[in-house]
């Protein structure tokens, strides 16, 4: 008998893949419905984040966190309302057409949702009946309430990706700071006995499988809705 595979072990818990919420800064969240000016404080890196926050203050002293975006610096201010400049947190409705947004409400009141990693942006492409249209970068839309906040701009630290890790020992530090399991093998790569993939020379026979599959067996596309190229994407 082989192991059990990684998503067994994830479902089942333990040390390794508990995430260190311990170490997290902070909680990013939007103010109530109003109109507010608030002063970004300070600019802080959230080690359970790849996006930095920023923590304001409002007129009133209340301290909050939002996610940072590109371009602001300690000292900016930012308002709840008004136009559709960077840093500023409007409802969808009152957001022109073709504006970058992230951190976005899946409805009013819920907090920043989406749109949340570095570098990470949807756009306001228009409205239909009372939702308005959002598009995200890999192309799909979603429909949502004209009363759900987003912040104008994009998410700080987008070009994260671009520097190399170097050695294997800092990524490594990385994940385990995130309770992320580093190395990963891939399934093709070990033996029939260690999982579903394993032994198919390097190419899987299937990816899809049912949803009620036992652990052991629920790897790859679980209850696909459909499969292969989607016609006119290339």
């Amino acid at each position: 008998m082989g192991k059990r595979i990684i998503p067994q072990a994830r479902g089942r818990g333990g040390p390794r893949y508990r995430a260190p919420s311990h170490r997290y800064l902070c909680k990013v969240e939007y103010l109530p419905f109003g109109s507010f000016t608030a002063k970004v404080v300070d600019i802080l890196h959230d080690p359970g984040r790849s996006s930095p926050v920023i923590l304001v203050r409002t007129d009133e002293g209340k301290e909050i966190f939002h996610i940072a975006p590109e371009g602001i610096s300690a000292g900016d201010t930012i308002y709840y309302g008004g136009e559709a400049k960077t840093g500023n947190i409007l409802e969808l409705s009152k957001i022109p057409v073709g504006t970058k947004i992230f951190a976005i409400e899946t409805y009013p009141s819920s907090g920043p949702k989406i749109c949340r990693s570095s570098g990470t942006f949807a756009t306001v492409i228009g409205s239909m009946g009372d939702k308005v249209i959002v598009q995200f970068p890999h192309g799909a839309e979603k429909l949502l309430h004209p009363r759900c906040r987003a912040m104008v701009g994009v998410a700080a630290a987008g070009g994260r990706l671009e520097k190399p890790w170097v050695k294997a020992g800092k990524k490594l530090h990385a994940m385990m700071a995130r309770g992320k399991l580093y190395p990963r093998t891939v399934g093709v790569a070990m033996g029939p006995s260690s999982h579903p993939y394993g032994g198919m020379k390097k190419h899987p026979k299937f990816k899809t499988i049912s949803r009620f599959a036992p652990p052991g067996r629920k790897i790859g596309s679980i209850a696909a809705r459909r499969t292969g190229r989607r016609k006119g994407k290339g």
